[in-house]
């Protein structure tokens, strides 16, 4: 679904689609569970699609997972599910206060990539928004090969949870 209420005000409705430079570094997905309704994807962020149509939420997952969720309340339940599924990077943001990031993301996700400047996302039409997010943005993975792809990524800063540290042979302190 993108963006739905990412937090500029000038950001008036609810699909918004994850610029494609994010996208092309995190490497192939199998699966976006979130993805706008569109006849004509300008980029795909996945083989697979699922849109509000196919109620992505309650529908199963498989392979790898991209999860750019709807912002705002729902989106703790498409984290959870990640979290649940162990395999994927989601989209979200970075408000590490918030119920949601104790809930499923520390303690729980293999690392958080905090991404450098607050990006620019996309109309449904693939055109770029002349305003950037407004809020900070992070990438969080679950699972060993999604960390890695953050790390290769370029994006941001990386830090890993202190268990897959331990689990990747790195120090533990």
């Amino acid at each position: 679904m993108g963006l739905s209420a990412h937090q500029s005000p000038r950001m008036k409705n609810d699909e918004w689609l994850t610029p494609p430079e994010i996208m092309e570094r995190l490497g192939r997905f199998d699966l976006d569970p979130c993805a706008p309704i569109l006849e004509r994807r300008p980029w795909s962020t996945a083989a697979r699609h699922f849109t509000v149509q196919d109620d992505g939420l309650s529908c199963m997952w498989n392979g790898r997972v991209w999860c750019n969720p709807p912002f705002g309340r729902e989106a703790v339940k498409w984290l959870r599910k990640l979290a649940e599924h162990g395999n994927g990077i989601a989209l979200i943001p970075a408000r590490t206060e918030t119920a949601m990031f104790y809930e499923c993301v520390w303690g729980v996700a293999d690392a958080v990539l905090f991404m450098k400047g607050r990006p620019h996302f996309h109309y449904v039409d693939g055109s770029r928004a002349p305003f950037n997010s407004g809020a900070p943005i992070c990438l969080v993975a679950y699972g060993e090969p999604n960390v890695k792809a953050l790390e290769k990524s370029g994006l941001g800063f990386v830090v890993r949870a202190a268990a897959a540290l331990a689990d990747a042979g790195g120090r533990d302190e």
